[in-house]
């Protein structure tokens, strides 16, 4: 695509209309990843309309971050192998086919079996709208349009559990699946007419046994993670599937440098912006994932609210990042990250602090202030730190870059949760009386605290802008 043209142009040299472009990709994308969250209100009804547990319940959203998560690093390969036009209409189709299977459901097993195909048109998604957008603006609106991924990325998570708790409590839970099938159906029927190719293919050679150890590497870590969000930390099977995970991934690393055309080009992080980068946004990430699970815990069983409640008062927050993203993008592309990133992380880091001293007479008001402004300093920095990063790479490795950035977010979104409610449910079980949950509330908040202030020291040391090989 040529920086100079309004529109931008196809694989074949033609000019087409981005509008409708990016609605489509940002659409199908959005419907994707509020699957992540979208359950988390309706497990109760879940639980007793199929008569599981709690831990088999659990699984229906570690299954999904799960598969999605080890189908991410394979879009890379993907991507420049199979037309991305192609590859969209499998991510969709895969979704809209998992979100059949969950609304038909009527037991736990193909209730999962759902969430698990959902799961892989999620995970093929991500990372090919985020290559996508970067290829469909030129360099200098690339700010413009992280701002626009920023509303899905973050805004979709943030705002399911609210839309969940509504429906849940009006209707059953498989609504949730009625609901979402003809958007579904109506966006893979406008991508017939607005997709289009942008990414030439070198149709990479598969290396088997890299997307094997890949596959086996982050399934094996990610459900250590996810078994310890479940379970505790102090089971034994949580560590060892992490360092099982760990070591594999290792292997994976060294062999990625050693073949001519590496399934996940590891060179990227050579980038010493893209690298900053992707471990900020990360940290961000990973306390947005965790606080999400402990306030709804703090109003539902310190302040008595409905799931409908709980969700109502992390709304505005989510509002306030919908509409600040893409005001942070064009920030962005105006003056650049320093100045944008320092102001989005001193908000984050000042309004996450209270979050330490939460009380049962905490006024309702006070949460709801303190939420939207952790999630406005979010906004300000968590996409245009991500358009740094990937802007620091060559064209070629865009595809590479994208995947790697949305594989970290996802690992650190699961182990943030893990972390946090971890931290919390050792502080409730060593403590005594009445106060033990809020105490126990207070240290999780207290975890993500620190990470913030590790993560607002780090953006010290990114550039203001880093020079790539080629455009």
């Amino acid at each position: 695509m040529k920086k100079n043209n309004i529109q931008p142009i196809d694989v074949n040299g033609n000019e087409f209309k981005r509008a409708g472009f990016v609605l489509v990709l940002l659409a199908g994308t959005f419907l994707t990843i509020i699957n992540q969250t979208l359950l988390v209100t309706a497990l109760p009804k879940i639980m007793g309309d199929l008569d599981i547990n709690a831990i088999d319940a659990q699984w229906l959203i570690t299954s999904f971050m799960l598969i999605s998560g080890i189908m991410i690093p394979t879009s890379a390969f993907l991507l420049n192998t199979i037309t991305n036009r192609t590859l969209f209409f499998i991510a969709m189709g895969s979704f809209a086919i998992g979100t059949v299977i969950c609304g038909l459901s009527t037991t736990f097993t193909t209730l999962l079996l759902g969430r698990i195909v959902q799961a892989i048109g999620s995970g093929l998604m991500i990372p090919l709208m985020q290559t996508l957008m970067f290829m469909v603006y030129p360099a200098e609106r690339r700010g413009e349009a992280m701002g626009l991924v920023g509303i899905v990325i973050a805004f979709s998570p943030a705002i399911a559990p609210t839309v969940s708790g509504w429906i849940v409590d009006y209707y059953e839970w498989r609504y949730l699946f009625y609901i979402l099938l003809p958007i579904v159906g109506v966006n893979i029927l406008l991508a017939f007419f607005f997709m289009k190719n942008m990414i030439k293919l070198t149709k990479p050679k598969l290396d088997v046994f890299s997307l094997l150890l890949s596959s086996l590497g982050l399934g094996s870590l990610l459900y250590g993670i996810s078994f310890a969000g479940n379970v505790g930390w102090q089971n034994k099977i949580s560590w060892v599937a992490c360092i099982i995970g760990i070591v594999i991934i290792i292997l994976f690393s060294r062999r990625q440098f050693k073949l001519a055309q590496p399934f996940l080009e590891l060179k990227v992080f050579k980038s010493r912006t893209f690298t900053l980068s992707t471990i900020i946004v990360a940290i961000i990430f990973m306390t947005m994932i965790g606080s999400e699970i402990l306030l709804p815990i703090y109003t539902q069983s310190v302040k008595e609210f409905s799931a409908l409640q709980s969700g109502l008062i992390l709304l505005p927050g989510a509002l306030v990042l919908g509409v600040i993203s893409p005001i942070a993008g064009k920030l962005f592309d105006k003056y650049g990250i320093k100045k944008i990133g320092m102001i989005g992380m001193f908000i984050l880091t000042i309004s996450s602090l209270p979050f330490l001293f939460l009380t049962k007479e905490t006024a309702t008001w006070w949460i709801v202030c303190l939420y939207s402004l952790r999630m406005l300093g979010m906004g300000l920095v968590a996409m245009p730190l991500a358009t740094a990063g990937i802007n620091a790479l060559p064209n070629k490795l865009i595809s590479h870059g994208s995947a790697i950035n949305n594989t970290v977010r996802q690992v650190f979104a699961s182990l943030g949760s893990a972390i946090m409610v971890g931290i919390m449910s050792a502080t409730v079980s060593n403590s005594e009386g009445s106060s033990a949950l809020l105490k126990g509330l207070n240290n999780g908040f207290m975890s993500a605290f620190f990470l913030i202030v590790a993560a607002f020291i780090l953006c010290f040391f990114i550039k203001s802008k880093e020079t790539t090989d080629e455009n």
